[in-house]
């Protein structure tokens, strides 16, 4: 989770900085402190390094990377010590056939600080073991993925690409949101982003085969789907999850049909059934995104997800292999591996 160091009154000067990000430096010095940034963070220079390479002094180079950590341009992440929860992550990876489990500890009293603490643990975790691959999938809309990528240290060439997993979902605000985690999550990899900025439900399959008929940009984007090395996947219920909503999602009415046909989650609007069956429905062609054999075929599925209301859906992704690597909380856990299948 991003954490300050600094005592007395700084904390909240720092706080107050972070929230600005890089406005908050004098735009003469932006450009410096960011590759001052880069080099030291980044390229793995040291100060004195540094300090040789761009003219500087190295009490400079020093105030300009506290100046970076001041404005969010760098954060520190507590890292997860591993073999806390071997046990339990054993039994899930065993269970569920899984490559790769991670279970933490979170601190929440409610669902939206379990999503922010989830998000910002899997950045700990995705610090020690990178998202590595040429194209990387992102699921921009899921609260806990932004939040981890908010929460994310910079990574030395991770990816080439990262590409939108669905188009726009919820109200303007949330799809600018979205885009921002986007492009933040591009330059912490070192990557290209590629957006998907067409609505994620349309109304009915001929308006989808119009827009996409009109716009080149979002069949670039559908196509680079195909060559997915690691996918961060978004999971959750069947069900309307706020903020999301209106017209470009899915109505009550649409999800309680959904469920009528045996749906209790889904995977980048796939929905899935209790066993983790891809259900067929009349609303798979109104969603623009990756198609379920693109998901499946991308090597490393990555889920980010926890929450009693959502165990269900979880274990419904997993079941069905829609997700191979897992980061959840230990009440999670504890549901998941108490209703693993016998194998």
């Amino acid at each position: 989770m991003t954490i300050h160091q600094e005592s007395g009154r700084e904390p909240r000067r720092c706080q107050e900085r972070g929230r600005l990000g890089l406005a908050a430096v004098d735009p003469s010095q932006q450009r410096l402190v960011t590759k001052v940034a880069r080099l030291y963070h980044v390229r793995g220079l040291r100060q004195a390094e540094i300090a040789a390479r761009l003219n500087l002094s190295q009490s400079r180079v020093s105030r300009l990377l506290s100046q970076a950590e001041e404005a969010g341009v760098v954060r520190t992440v507590v890292v997860v010590p591993p073999g806390l929860h071997s046990d339990l992550e054993d039994a899930l990876e065993v269970g569920y056939d899984l490559a790769e489990v991670h279970v933490v500890d979170v601190v929440a009293d409610d669902e939206e600080e379990l999503v922010r603490d989830l998000g910002q643990a899997a950045a700990a975790v995705f610090a020690g073991s990178p998202l590595r691959g040429g194209t990387l999938g992102y699921t921009s809309w899921s609260r806990t993925l932004r939040h981890c990528v908010d929460a994310m240290v910079p990574q030395t060439s991770s990816a080439d690409v990262v590409v939108e997993t669905l188009g726009d979902l919820g109200a303007p605000t949330l799809q600018h949101a979205a885009a921002q985690s986007t492009e933040r999550l591009a330059q912490l990899l070192g990557a290209e982003p590629l957006y998907l900025r067409a609505p994620g439900v349309v109304s009915d399959p001929h308006l989808r085969e119009v827009l996409l008929g009109q716009d080149g940009h979002a069949r670039t984007t559908l196509a680079a789907m195909d060559a997915m090395d690691v996918v961060l996947v978004g999971t959750g219920p069947a069900d309307v999850a706020p903020p999301l909503g209106g017209d470009n999602f899915f109505s009550a009415e649409q999800f309680a049909l959904a469920r009528s046909l045996g749906a209790v989650g889904q995977v980048c609007l796939h929905f899935l059934d209790a066993e983790g069956q891809l259900l067929q429905t009349p609303l798979d062609d109104l969603v623009i995104g990756a198609t379920a054999e693109q998901l499946r075929r991308t090597p490393r599925r990555v889920g980010v997800a926890g929450g009693a209301g959502k165990a269900p859906a979880i274990r419904a992704a997993l079941v069905g292999g829609w997700v191979n690597v897992l980061v959840t909380d230990t009440e999670t856990a504890q549901l998941l591996a108490a209703s693993a299948p016998r194998r």
